[in-house]
């Protein structure tokens, strides 16, 4: 069986990648400020602030939901949205700490010049 490329990396990078790629769209970072400013909402608030159709923005909660990032329930017809506070802040800790060990000013490339 051919093993994806992506797959021969440690798990927490793989991890890593994950939630990053789930940030790799403007529409999905504008839909988390969106949701930071609100609270909560439904999927019609998104269509009236975004510049995306309904089917769209749908399928970039579905990534947002994938990663955890995004929580929602439905009360009847209406599915109303959320920040996963808990893995937003999982999220922000795992980039202090990706920084903090690609940042080291030991490893500049000052070395070079």
């Amino acid at each position: 069986m051919v093993q994806a490329k992506s797959q021969l990396f440690e798990i927490e990078l793989q991890a890593s990648a994950e939630l990053f790629k789930a940030l790799a769209h403007p529409a999905r970072l504008a839909i988390l400020k969106y949701l930071a400013e609100t609270k909560t909402c439904i999927t019609g608030d998104f269509a009236d602030e975004l510049p995306l159709s309904r089917t769209t923005i749908n399928q970039h909660l579905m990534e947002l939901k994938n990663a955890e990032l995004v929580i929602c329930h439905s009360e009847g017809v209406k599915t109303f949205y959320c920040l996963n506070t808990e893995k937003i802040q999982e999220f922000k800790e795992l980039v202090d700490v990706f920084m903090g060990e690609i940042s080291d000013p030991e490893n500049c490339c000052e070395q070079i010049k």
